[in-house]
């Protein structure tokens, strides 16, 4: 045995770099209905990137296989799989309104502790306007099984984000520098 392996964690997946990360709040940890504070990306994963994919999915399976006995409970058998809660979703269905989910799948991940966020040359990144809805990146993510007060499924755990390189801002609000990009100012001098 060679010492020097790196141990593979069929749980965790690295994301290909045309992920998209929406509703990035990866600062600052918020809580959702008075729950404990995490910090949470959505993960928009283009259908034609079926590596990261096939990855997901098998993080899943194998999330599945190792939380059997948590997924099992106090009850007489395991859930199948294709019954619970899976954190892998299709954005043209469930976010059909939404063209930034078009013809994507998409997964939210989250964390109690702070991600780490890196550029492309793997420095940290520390001005926080460089990230936000809208950039494409990769992201670490492992899947684990939960079973909370009757809610049985895979979730998905943030670890790492690492910034490739600059899109659209997502949300509908418009940057300070786009709002005064222009010189025209007769809008209101009339």
């Amino acid at each position: 045995m060679n010492k020097n392996v790196k141990i593979n964690n069929p749980m965790k997946v690295i994301t290909g770099p045309d992920t998209r990360w929406s509703y990035a709040n990866v600062w600052e940890p918020k809580s959702i209905n008075g729950g404990t504070p995490k910090y949470s990306v959505s993960l928009i994963i283009p259908k034609s990137d079926t590596k990261t994919i096939a990855k997901i999915e098998a993080a899943i399976e194998a999330a599945y296989k190792e939380g059997e006995a948590k997924l099992k409970g106090n009850g007489k058998s395991v859930p199948a799989l294709s019954v619970i809660k899976t954190p892998l979703r299709d954005g043209d269905m469930e976010r059909p309104d939404d063209p930034a989910y078009a013809n994507a799948y998409f997964v939210n991940a989250n964390a109690t502790s702070a991600p780490g966020i890196v550029d492309a040359d793997r420095n940290p990144i520390l001005t926080r306007s460089e990230v936000y809805s809208g950039v494409y990146g990769r992201a670490s993510i492992s899947f684990y099984a939960f079973n909370s007060s009757g809610n049985k499924g895979i979730a998905c755990g943030l670890n790492n984000l690492q910034k490739i390189r600059d899109g659209e801002p997502l949300g509908g609000k418009a940057s300070a520098e786009s709002d005064f990009a222009s010189d025209e100012e007769d809008d209101f001098l009339d």
